[in-house]
């Protein structure tokens, strides 16, 4: 079913992949690749993150049980899996593992560490944050009948599982490392991928080199990467433009796209897709007045989002109006159904009139707060200033405050906030991953507005269960009306992925997701 519901996302991946041009080309060994990093990874784990800084980091450190066929997106294939049989009723996923792979430390990787590493996701220990919690939740045990062999038990039917396993944060940590310090992997790198960590030297670069272990013989081409972090935009274009660094694998602006195309002609390669990546508004519901439904509802409708499309996608990454679906998705809400929800009318003269009368109820008609946001000019900053504007217009006073990732981070996972700008940030069109995002709290901590719902809950786990496409549309949008109605976050735009690199780097391949494809392992120079 999961193939039925992605279909959209393969023809957006198909088109993004024909832009970039055909790349059969015999690769050529050797080389090293300098490319850029527009923010920090605040740790390296990929368990306890959802910021991309994080996966670019790490990704080509380690391997997962599974991953998706870019080629084939949204198929799946194997990674330290080398093969896998699904019990007829779901309930059984069995993996036989590629024997003779070792992590960087030389030890040999076994069931034992596949098993760790999920139990470390699903279950994690004392102090250990793991965002992938409910996405797990339904795994009852996991056996290890021999060091080759894994086996999950369900609890319940999840009809995204198999995906579920080729998640890029699922990344394999070593038994021993977990048992020794639970949180060992924020800071300490022994994985199995592709390359093995020389430096990170923090403010400047991530440097690795070619495993020569590596257990798919014949990778990576490359004998060597340096990932340079550029927090600023003029200096990532100046580099790209210079050839300091050979390609951002992220995303940037129209505009930037347009320089880097008029400076460089056919040096530079642009290649673009939709994105399953939104940044959204939260509200701290454990705050006062944001406790108050009217008060984040009237917040809500104050903003023109189809006003601000104009606008932001002319100048930033931001660009489509959506739910808590990428808009064109499968089971995304269509725009006929969307207007009616709260926050998206397109009478955003009478939404706005409704909104100062809300808060007039509520008894804050002077509203004033601070809007916590992320330093990152593309697409933070402008979405930020967009929003200030946006309330100004109902009377209310924002403080717009940026900090650097790693703070950022901080604040809003402690709950140390009034309203946040978040992100929804997903590898593929699949409503249980997007859903998760605003499940209650205690279950998801993903769910940054700290809000407990049981009623979105039970709409969550009906959803999982049910195999019929149209009966799990109809509960998609059912959660998504209580989600808009209650405010606790919503969507503000979601975005669209333009990624620049010099026509010299091969063998990366686009998706719609910034998540897939760094490990590096096929990627080589062309000259």
């Amino acid at each position: 079913m999961a193939k039925r519901l992605t279909a959209l996302a393969l023809m957006g991946a198909a088109l993004a992949f024909a832009a970039g041009g055909a790349q059969a080309q015999t690769p050529k060994p050797g080389g090293n690749l300098v490319f850029a990093i527009s923010a920090e990874t605040p740790h390296y784990d990929c368990h306890g993150s959802e910021t991309y800084a994080t996966l670019h980091f790490s990704s080509p450190f380690y391997s997962t049980l599974l991953r998706f066929n870019l080629d084939k997106f949204p198929e799946v294939e194997g990674d330290l899996a080398k093969s896998w049989t699904v019990a007829p009723d779901f309930m059984t996923y069995t993996f036989k593992l590629h024997e003779g792979v070792k992590f960087h430390d030389g030890t040999p990787l076994t069931s034992a560490d596949i098993k760790a590493t999920y139990e470390r996701m699903r279950n994690p220990p004392q102090g250990v944050v793991s965002p992938r919690k409910a996405t797990f939740g339904d795994i009852d045990t996991i056996e290890t009948p021999d060091p080759t062999t894994v086996v999950f038990k369900m609890k319940a039917v999840n009809a995204s599982m198999l995906e579920h396993f080729a998640s890029p944060w699922n990344c394999i940590y070593a038994a021993k490392d977990l048992a020794a310090d639970p949180n060992s992997p924020k800071t300490k790198v022994n994985g199995t991928g592709p390359f093995v960590l020389v430096e990170h030297v923090k403010g400047s670069h991530v440097a690795g080199k070619r495993n020569e272990s590596y257990f798919k013989k014949g990778l990576p081409y490359l004998d060597g990467y340096k990932g340079v972090f550029t927090l600023q935009a003029a200096a990532m274009l100046n580099a790209l433009q210079g050839g300091q660094v050979l390609a951002e694998f992220r995303g940037i602006s129209p505009a930037e796209r347009d320089r880097l195309k008029q400076a460089m002609g056919d040096k530079i390669r642009i290649e673009e897709s939709s994105w399953t990546l939104n940044l959204l508004v939260a509200f701290n519901v454990e705050k006062k007045p944001f406790d108050d439904v009217r008060v984040r509802k009237a917040l809500l409708m104050a903003i023109d989002r189809w006003g601000g499309s104009q606008g932001l996608s002319r100048i930033s990454t931001l660009r489509a109006v959506g739910g808590v679906l990428r808009p064109g998705s499968p089971l995304a809400t269509p725009e006929a159904e969307l207007v009616k929800l709260p926050g998206f009318s397109k009478d955003i003269a009478a939404a706005r009139a409704e909104a100062k009368k809300l808060l007039a109820e509520a008894g804050v008609p002077d509203l004033k707060f601070t809007l916590h946001n992320r330093n990152l000019a593309m697409p933070y900053t402008p979405a930020g200033i967009f929003l200030v504007d946006q309330w100004r217009q109902i009377g209310v006073t924002v403080e717009h405050k940026q900090s650097d990732t790693a703070p950022y981070l901080a604040t809003l996972n402690s709950g140390n906030y009034e309203v946040a700008i978040d992100f929804s940030n997903l590898f593929m069109d699949d409503s249980t991953l997007a859903l998760a995002k605003y499940l209650s709290h205690k279950r998801s901590p993903q769910n940054l507005s700290r809000a407990n719902d049981p009623e979105l809950d039970k709409l969550y786990d009906d959803h999982v269960r049910e195999r019929d496409v149209e009966k799990r549309k109809a509960l998609v949008r059912a959660f998504e009306k209580r989600v808009f109605e209650q405010a606790y976050q919503q969507p503000i735009l979601w975005w669209h992925r333009i990624v620049p690199s010099h026509k010299v780097v091969m063998g990366w391949k686009m998706s719609p997701s910034h998540n897939l494809g760094q490990d590096l392992a096929e990627v080589w120079l062309n000259q």
